[in-house]
Formats: structure tokens, C-alpha cells, sequence
């Protein structure tokens, strides 16, 4: 997706006047679009370090952490905003209902809130229970998010599918006191696929444990065979659905000789629990392993473009999720 649209909706229209804000802002690599566009904008962040390196880019960074009381505070300070963007952070946050609350605080009377997250409905359909891990608070479907935000002063009025994180929906909110918005289409055919799928009842939730356990045997004969074979297998990704799937797989080093990840602040470290050694991508052309395990695995075709030499000396790419794939 084009950075500008990842913060910009197209049904969006704004002006110099117009104020926008980015709430878990990062290191403002989003904001920056806005900015470069003449666009008046700031980001709430509250981890110092990216905090910083968005200030570097010339992007006025509140270091907070967002709720009720900070929106408040600037809302007071007359700075209510046109637009608010909050990109894969709504999972994270422990109070839910504190959060959403004060966006409706903070918006301008036709202010537009924009949410990105990752879709319950894709995560139990394509067994990505490897999103399943400690930061995340919340695995959300659009019927519980419209839920949460009616009981916090929002109504959606717009939603759309993305690829992103395997499978996400972002989702368009407006006051629910002053937005006059039409609610689209999208969003009944969202709500009925939700449905469909059984998230309104117990049934579409059976049957997910034994799936994953189904991928988990495959994931580990697979391994198993290969060593036997005397492949040699390295893995590509020290992402944290990573982390998730080799532990639940019991895989340790001798399973996997090293993950390899261009992110220097993690190589010449390990894979916690697994204690797999995190190392640069010269080592691929170094060690030339038969197969690398994608952990990133909704990066597939990005990953197997990237890495297209291995193919040089006959490597194969394998990803376990949402299910055994060797090619």
C-alpha cells in the first residue's frame, strides 16, 4: 500500500488547515508523507529512542501514552485534529475502552479516526496462530471493535480488507454525536462474512487447536526428515511469529543451524526459548543451506524475491503457516 493511503483514506480530503495526528507515530516514517504535503501534523509516541528518530525527521512527536487524559489535555489545548491514524496498535493496548474513548475526545466534530489491525476471522480461517503472542492484548473481529467503539462515543462507517500481517482490516470511525458519515456498504458484507465464519458463536473457534497441532507435526516431520537427509536448514526472520511457531515446535538449534535477519540490532543475539543464533545475510552465502524456513511467512513472495540467489545453488523455500509449504 502507498505510505500516503496507509494514513490518508481516500475518502479523506484535506487541506493546509487541516490537523492530523498519528497515534503509536514510530519513528514518523508515515507522518513524514503528511508533512511533505503541507499538511500541519504531529505523532504520539511514547518509546524514547523512536520518539527521537521522528523528531529527526522534523515530525513534533507527543512522547505519551494515549488515552482518555492525554486527549483531553490537547483537546483543551485546542488541538483537536481532522484525522487520526492508529496503525496495528489497538491489539496492544490493555485498556481498550480508555483508548478508543479518547479518540472521540479528540476529533474534531467531522474528524475521521482510521484503525489498522490484524482480522480475527483470517487469523483462525489460515491458522496464524502464531500472532498469538505476549504484546497482544486483543485479537479483534469487526463485529467487537464496532461493539467497543459504540460504547465509547464512535460509529464505523467504513471499512476495508487489506493483505497486511496476513490479513487485516482497516476500519473508518467518526463521532457518533456529530460524524454524519453514510455507513458503506463494506461494512454489513465484513459483519456477515464474521458470520458466516462463526465468530458470533463457539463453532468457529472449534477445531483451531487441533488444526495447529495438525501444522506443529507436519512443521516437525518436515524438519526431521530433512536432517535425515542431511539437508541443511537456516531460517529467514527473527520476527516474533517466529518466536511463537519453533517454540511451540519444540525446535532448537540442531534443528535449525541460524535465522538470519538484515536488522543489526539482532544479529550476534539468540531466539529466545529456542536459543537459535541470529546472524547477517552474508552467512547465507556462506553456509548456502538446502532449505530456508520463512518465519514471516505473509512475506512469502516479498521474501522469495528478495532472496532469489539462494536458487543458485538449489535452495528451497519453507514456510509452516497456514500450512507446510516446501518450494
Amino acid at each position: 500500500m502507498n505510505p500516503h493511503a496507509r494514513i490518508v483514506p481516500s475518502r479523506i480530503t484535506l487541506t493546509p488547515a487541516s490537523l492530523v495526528c498519528e497515534v503509536a507515530a514510530n519513528d514518523g516514517y508515515l507522518l513524514r508523507w503528511v508533512r511533505d504535503a503541507g499538511i500541519p501534523c504531529f505523532g504520539i509516541e511514547p518509546t524514547a529512542s523512536t520518539a527521537k528518530a521522528a523528531r529527526a525527521l522534523g515530525i513534533e512527536i507527543v512522547e505519551r501514552f494515549f488515552g482518555v487524559g492525554l486527549a483531553t489535555e490537547l483537546a483543551d489545548a485546542g488541538r483537536r485534529v481532522d484525522l487520526v491514524a492508529v496503525n496495528n496498535v489497538l491489539a496492544h493496548v490493555p485498556d481498550i475502552n480508555d483508548f478508543v474513548h479518547g479518540f472521540a475526545i479528540l476529533l474534531k466534530d467531522d474528524g475521521v479516526a482510521t484503525f489498522e489491525f490484524p482480522h480475527l476471522l483470517r487469523l483462525l480461517r489460515e491458522n496464524q496462530f502464531d500472532t498469538v503472542y505476549h504484546e497482544h492484548y486483543s485479537y479483534l473481529s469487526l463485529g467487537t471493535v464496532e461493539r467497543v467503539f459504540a460504547a465509547n462515543g464512535l460509529a464505523v462507517f467504513d471499512v476495508e480488507e487489506l493483505p497486511t500481517h496476513g490479513g487485516s482490516l482497516r476500519v473508518l470511525a467518526q463521532r457518533s454525536d456529530r460524524g454524519r458519515r453514510a455507513k458503506s456498504d463494506a461494512v454489513a458484507r465484513v459483519l456477515a462474512d464474521e458470520v458466516a465464519g462463526g465468530l458470533a458463536s463457539s463453532a468457529g473457534y472449534q477445531g483451531f487447536q487441533a488444526r495447529i497441532d495438525r501444522l506443529k507435526d507436519d512443521f516437525v516431520a518436515y524438519l526431521i526428515e530433512a536432517r535425515r537427509a542431511g539437508r541443511k536448514i537456516a531460517a529467514y526472520g527473527a520476527a516474533a511469529k517466529g518466536n511463537t511457531l519453533m517454540n511451540y515446535a519444540g525446535v532448537r538449534p540442531d534443528h535449525i543451524a541460524f535465522v538470519v535477519d538484515r536488522n543489526p540490532a539482532k544479529q550476534g543475539r539468540f531466539m529466545p526459548g529456542s536459543r537459535i543464533p541470529i546472524v547477517g545475510e552474508e552467512r547465507l552465502r556462506e553456509a548456502r543451506p538446502d532449505d530456508i524456513v520463512l518465519l514471516p511467512w505473509n512475506l512469502r513472495g516479498e521474501l522469495v524475491a528478495q532472496l532469489d540467489y539462494v536458487r543458485d545453488w538449489g535452495g528451497r523455500f519453507v514456510t509452516a503457516v497456514p500450512r507446510l509449504e516446501i518450494a
